[in-house]
């Protein structure tokens, strides 16, 4: 599924007229690196990314992804994008070509970890900390 997910969020890129340079996918998010143009608003590229990716993935692969689903749901609200202006191109991609691409967990798998998200998002709150974001997109758990 990670696999396809790449292949669509990859021709939504082209229709932006951007290039996904590098894409990786861990078991609650994924890291893209893209290349767009600035007349591009990048909320606009985001969201479409998002919607796109989470329809067809749901008509494709509904069994699966039903697991994943928290209030109908499969991406959640938030992002987060950085320049990496800065950074050599070649330094970004290793770090993304060293995420872990995540494993059929299964159903007992996924619960374990939708109760270890859970506890984590109740710790949280209780210390009223705001909640931290450290991917592009991550499917709502």
């Amino acid at each position: 599924m990670l696999g396809r997910c790449e292949e669509i969020m990859r021709e939504v890129c082209a229709g932006f007229e951007a290039e996904l340079k590098q894409f990786s996918g861990e078991d609650d998010h994924v890291h893209l690196l893209v290349n767009y143009p600035p007349k591009v608003q990048l909320s606009k590229l985001v969201n479409s990314l998002k919607g796109v990716s989470a329809r067809l993935l749901r008509k494709e692969h509904s069994a699966h992804v039903r697991h994943y689903l928290q209030g109908g749901h499969f991406w959640s609200g938030s992002y987060f994008a950085a320049s990496c202006g800065g950074a050599p191109l070649t330094v970004v991609k290793q770090y993304i070509e060293q995420q872990q691409r995540p494993v059929d967990l299964g159903r007992q798998g996924a619960a374990a970890i939708e109760r270890q998200d859970r506890d984590a998002e109740r710790s949280r709150r209780s210390r009223r900390d705001p909640p931290s974001h450290a991917a592009t997109v991550a499917p709502q758990t």
